[in-house]
């Protein structure tokens, strides 16, 4: 049963368009949330997504195109969210890019927009959003990591680093905070199936005499030794156990779901 428009939660999700995070926007949305999403579109997507969003259950559904990477857009995006929902009671910091190169040919402003994107924005909406939290003595923060957030891979310097930052963070807050009854962790995917590994696995299969699905076994199975990518709606139901009462005492965590990739 969904809940009333004055009881629902009200969630934040930044990259909520897509991937992971709208596989996460539907589950809230299955919750009877009000839900502001991050993540740039076209109106024609715009309308889409929220069009699902209220098949799903959302109480209201607000789709926001602030670019995040720039700290006072990021805090202004925040101020807005809890301007327009009343409050918040959940933070998902989702939004993510990559770029791939050894360190000494890394461009040095890819360089800082992986560093803005994946881990100052996180810390600029987890710093508006807190005294709302600390007055209410209730919220959750999930930090979408990574597994490289654990363990490193060559070429991907600013993302490692991002993601071990961004764990570091959410222990930081989950440590800041354990005064109240507001909690911080952190999700540490593996491989997931989501459109841009898609495109990985097209150009790996293009590059190759493998089909699709050889193509993408042998990427999954390079790292996971289950040779099965993680789906978008498992790292959901991660984020709607942490988000919920059951989990009131969870905190400072980095949840890892990678097919195995940290157990070797």
């Amino acid at each position: 049963m969904t809940q009333n428009k004055q009881t629902a939660k009200k969630i934040i999700i930044t990259g909520g368009i897509s991937g992971i995070g709208l596989a996460m926007a539907r589950a809230f949305a299955g919750t009877g949330a009000h839900l502001v999403l991050g993540g740039i579109a076209d109106t024609q997507t715009v309308n889409q997504i929220s069009a699902q969003m209220d098949a799903c259950g959302a109480a209201s559904c607000v789709i926001d195109s602030t670019d995040i990477s720039d700290a006072t857009a990021a805090r202004q995006m925040a101020q807005a969210a809890i301007a327009s929902m009343g409050g918040v009671d959940v933070l998902i910091n989702n939004a993510g890019i990559q770029h791939v190169a050894p360190v000494e040919q890394f461009p040095p402003e890819r360089w800082q927009a992986v560093i803005d994107v994946n881990l100052s924005a996180p810390f600029h909406l987890s710093a508006v959003c807190l005294p709302e939290m600390r007055a209410q003595n209730s919220g959750r923060i999930i930090n979408i990591a990574s597994v490289h957030g654990q363990v490193a891979s060559a070429n991907k310097s600013a993302y490692v680093a991002a993601k071990h930052g961004l764990i570091g963070l959410t222990k930081t807050i989950a440590l800041e905070m354990a005064d109240t009854q507001v909690t911080c962790n952190a999700i540490c995917p593996g491989w997931v199936r989501t459109p841009l590994v898609e495109a990985q696995i097209e150009a790996r299969a293009a590059a190759s005499s493998d089909t699709i699905e050889e193509a993408a076994y042998h990427l999954v199975s390079e790292k996971q030794p289950t040779g099965r990518f993680m789906r978008p709606e498992q790292i959901a139901s991660m984020a709607l156990f942490l988000a919920g009462k059951d989990a009131d005492n969870v905190t400072g965590t980095a949840f890892t779901l990678d097919g195995g990739w940290t157990a070797q």
